[in-house]
């Protein structure tokens, strides 16, 4: 059994040793314990930090790529590498490292495909009221998206089995963590979440500038994932509201002419049947969305094959 605990990095050269010396490199059950930097792009000596650490593998971005890139860059070389469970966590050293025995427990005991570090942001001093708002709520919408339950859905120290890594697949460029549970919800995996500690904050986020522009960002996400698996649901429901607000007009209009006072009501004849057409396209767009997930469905399958196969032959050639 191997464990590989791969670590994002942007100019983290400050805080990378703290993570990685709190990394413990005995676990029960597990024979070999991993660490994987993927240094995305970074200006400052994180690369050759990392090398003087002695970790066991380094990936480098030319450029700056984006978390979610970086983070599927690293699944895939944590596969390749062998890695029956991977571990992901930040180089900011902003989660305990030591609470990694407890995170993977659930798919050592084969009761979880993906386990997330609940960081009970409720208790965490230095999150102002409106950001543990902002994180309840977001937390609240992705279980509704994803039909499972996530208390910290937007924490990024988390665990996934390798039959899970293989059939991840991360589309969107800024954050993994709501893209991986909406797709593992709507794909049947079981995900399940364990308490996790968190260290004192040592610098702001490089995820977002602001949080007007997370907050953006993730609804987008969320809105994205969600329809790229529920298309037929998400624009039946874009359909339903137009062709209601359609209606509304339409009937008004109809309430005035049947007592004999629809002169100056037009618009509201006009009004409506523009919104109706809008909803009828709505419908339509959402059934060719269905047909079009379908395809993807089988794009994904195919994706799969493809990824055993190679990472099969590479084990072979090893």
């Amino acid at each position: 059994m191997k464990l590989i605990v791969q670590i994002p990095c942007y100019n983290e050269e400050q805080t990378l040793p703290e993570t990685i010396a709190d990394i413990p490199r005995e676990i029960a059950g597990v024979d070999v314990v991993e660490i994987l930097v993927i240094d995305d792009g970074s200006s400052d000596r994180t690369a050759a930090v990392a090398e003087s650490l002695g970790v066991d593998h380094i990936l480098h971005n030319n450029h700056n790529i984006g978390l979610a890139r970086t983070f599927r860059r690293g699944i895939d070389a944590a596969l390749k590498a062998g890695a029956d469970i991977i571990v992901n966590t930040d180089g900011d050293n902003q989660y305990v490292g030591q609470d990694i025995p407890k995170l993977i427990q659930p798919i050592l005991e084969g009761r979880a495909d993906m386990v997330v570090g609940d960081r009970e942001t409720a208790k965490i001093d230095h999150f102002s009221i409106g950001k543990k708002f902002l994180q309840w709520l977001g937390s609240a919408v992705v279980r509704r998206l994803a039909g499972i339950y996530v208390p910290d859905a937007v924490s990024g120290f988390r665990a996934f089995s390798r039959e899970t890594a293989i059939r991840l697949n991360i589309v969107t460029s800024f954050s993994y963590t709501i893209e991986s549970i909406i797709q593992a919800g709507k794909r049947q995996m079981v995900v399940t979440s364990v308490p996790v500690r968190t260290n004192p904050k040592n610098r702001e986020s490089r995820l977002f500038q602001s949080i007007p522009a997370f907050v953006q960002n993730s609804m987008w996400t969320m809105l994205r994932t969600y329809a790229m698996y529920q298309p037929l649901r998400a624009f039946f429901f874009i359909g339903t509201v137009l062709s209601v607000l359609g209606a509304i007009p339409i009937v008004r209009f109809l309430y005035f002419y049947l007592i004999g006072q629809s002169e100056g009501h037009i618009q509201s004849l006009v009004l409506g049947g523009v919104f109706l057409m809008m909803g009828f396209l709505a419908y339509l767009v959402g059934l060719v969305a269905e047909l079009i997930s379908i395809n993807r469905q089988l794009l994904e399958m195919t994706l799969e094959r493809v990824r055993r196969m190679e990472l099969e032959q590479k084990r072979g050639d090893d």
